[in-house]
């Protein structure tokens, strides 16, 4: 499984992106036959709320699971996010069966 991370209009800190690789690396436990992921992170320029968004990109054999997430926090916008690819992960991996 190959994890890219992305981020737009910021340098991610290597904590960050450290945190988010462990936190995909067990996504590996629902559906091993996972190709690759991809992983952004957008800093939004304006002044709302909720600037911090995070979009997961997961590639299966025989689709894409995508999840878009976003909040205050880098790491809570991911959680928000991998909580939704793991919901569809196992989904897909019923409906392959």
């Amino acid at each position: 499984m190959k994890i890219m991370t992305e981020s737009v209009h910021f340098t991610a800190d290597q904590k960050l992106i450290q945190f988010i690789e462990n936190k995909l690396q067990k996504l590996e436990r629902v559906y091993e036959r996972i190709i690759d992921i991809h992983v952004i992170l957008k800093l939004e320029s304006h002044q709302a709320v909720k600037d911090k968004i995070v979009e997961v990109q997961v590639h299966v054999p025989g689709g894409n699971i995508f999840a878009r997430e976003s909040s205050k926090a880098f790491e809570t916008s991911f959680e928000l996010a991998m909580a939704a690819i793991k919901r569809q992960t196992i989904k897909f991996k019923m409906k392959s069966k």
